[in-house]
């Protein structure tokens, strides 16, 4: 016997689904009629401008208020340009400006573009205070290690997505920023007393909540002080009593992924965590980017049947839904403002972020080496580097760990060698090479990661561009005299 359509439809309108490549399924957009909340983009179903509007057209078929979300952060956390890079800085680059008008106007042309495309939801800004060098899943996603800071770029980037129609996402609460694990591949523990949440990790949520962000976005983290043994995603002191009562938010709480490990590993499956976030205040469950019909309906079935058997009780599932429909209501409502600035924007502001330790002379012609850094999942694979900006240097890409110093002196003879990398004072093998190729050779590093405290001996100069986008890479590479 099917499901009762009154609480299948019930349950669907509580879910955020995806699918894969660049035309939605038919089973996509049959399930949008039928009631799903809508469905998160991701680099597999952007191909070009064209087609995401077709996409977005396509879906709204289905019903009109279908929420189109999408994580779209700029920096290293792109979507829309996942072929080519960013042409805007990520937070990191932008708290580093300092510049608070200016994070405004990059939202805003961020907002712009997912606007003209029919996206309604920007699963952004990540709005955690990066205060652990190590942290191998938040780094220049962050706007920086000071939570003034960090809070006042936040509620200018939320406001700048809003002003042009576009609901902003915060995340991930209560705080991701000082993690040294991947909430993607397990459960993350940040064990420190309440007062050091309020004092370092929650100003931020304070400010967004305070320039009306419409959505927040839970993290997979367990905070013992407040969520126990289970991350944060399943805990109604922080969703209920902290979130919503301490800090008075009224928008849709969205979970993470609830395909992380961090949130099916505790709760035992994909279904079972959906019925604890509902449960713990979550509104909105992102499934994840792995999604078919069959995983949706078991979702949803999961959902119908923790009503019956007693786990969760209906007024609450209502409310749920009830609050994913208001966000789209207030997405259809919103005044799209024209906003100026564009691409050009974020190429101006990536060469505002970056910083120059040492000199840089004699890098004619250099050997550029590329240390391979490993993406994370949040990240995917975006293309990152000098190499499409090089106007007249060689450009080789090696795994630091498995390269002789010795190597690259030959290949470089006479000319300088410039090392470009990510998260260099964590990368398996790149101190020591760093350091040994800068003892009898001019190297130049150019840091395109968390740059950390981490300064090498012995280099002549070390660039800071605090992200990888294309918008950095270019910057880094005009910097140096190296740009075509």
């Amino acid at each position: 016997m099917g499901l009762d359509p009154g609480l299948r439809r019930l349950a669907l309108g509580t879910l955020l689904a995806a699918y894969e490549g660049p035309v939605p399924p038919d089973w996509a957009v049959e399930l949008v009629a039928d009631g799903l909340a809508g469905h998160t983009l991701f680099g597999t179903n952007v191909h070009d401008p064209a087609q995401v509007a077709a996409t977005t057209a396509a879906l709204r078929e289905g019903r009109a208020d279908v929420l189109v979300a999408i994580d779209e952060e700029g920096g290293d956390v792109t979507r829309l340009a996942h072929a080519t890079g960013s042409p805007y800085p990520g937070n990191a680059a932008l708290g580093a400006i300092g510049d608070v008008a200016l994070t405004r106007r990059v939202y805003e042309a961020i907002g712009m573009e997912l606007a003209a495309l029919g996206i309604t939801v920007d699963l952004a800004p990540t709005v955690d205070v990066n205060t652990a060098d190590e942290n191998p899943v938040i780094g220049t996603r962050s706007f920086g290690a000071d939570p003034v800071r960090v809070a006042a770029h936040s509620a200018a980037a939320v406001t700048g997505l809003q002003t042009v129609g576009v609901a902003a996402c915060a995340k991930h609460f209560p705080g991701h920023g000082a993690t040294v694990a991947d909430s993607h591949h397990e459960l993350p523990t940040v064990d420190v007393p309440l007062d050091v949440l309020r004092s370092r990790d929650l100003p931020p949520f304070a400010a967004v909540v305070a320039a009306n962000a419409q959505a927040v976005m839970t993290a997979h983290i367990r905070v013992p002080a407040l969520t126990g043994a289970g991350p944060a995603t399943f805990s109604r002191s922080v969703l209920v009593d902290l979130l919503r009562t301490e800090y008075g938010f009224t928008g849709a709480v969205i979970t993470d992924a609830l395909e992380m490990k961090g949130a099916s590993l505790a709760a035992g499956g994909i279904g079972p965590a959906a019925v604890r976030a509902l449960a713990a205040g979550a509104d909105l469950l992102c499934i994840g980017a792995k999604v078919d019909a069959e995983l949706v309906e078991h979702v949803a079935a999961e959902i119908v049947a923790a009503l019956d058997d007693g786990r969760l009780d209906r007024a609450r599932v209502e409310e749920a839904a009830g609050r994913a429909a208001t966000l789209a209501a207030w997405t259809r409502a919103a005044t799209r403002a024209p906003s100026g600035g564009g691409t050009d924007l974020g190429y101006a502001a990536a060469r505002r972020a970056v910083r120059i330790d040492g000199v840089l002379s004699g890098l004619e012609r250099p050997l550029v080496v590329q240390l391979h850094a490993a993406s994370t999942m949040a990240e995917g694979r975006v293309p990152w580097g000098l190499g499409p900006h090089l106007a007249d240097a060689e450009e080789i890409r090696v795994v630091a760990a498995e390269t002789d110093p010795a190597t690259l002196r030959r290949l470089a003879g006479d000319r300088p060698i410039v090392l470009v990398g990510r998260h260099l004072h964590r990368l398996t093998g790149a101190p020591e090479l760093v350091t040994a190729l800068a003892a009898e050779h001019p190297v130049t590093v150019v840091e395109m990661g968390w740059p950390a405290q981490w300064r090498p001996a012995g280099v002549r100069a070390f660039v800071t561009t605090y992200g990888a986008s294309h918008a950095n890479g270019r910057a880094a590479a005009e910097a140096l005299g190296l740009a075509g």
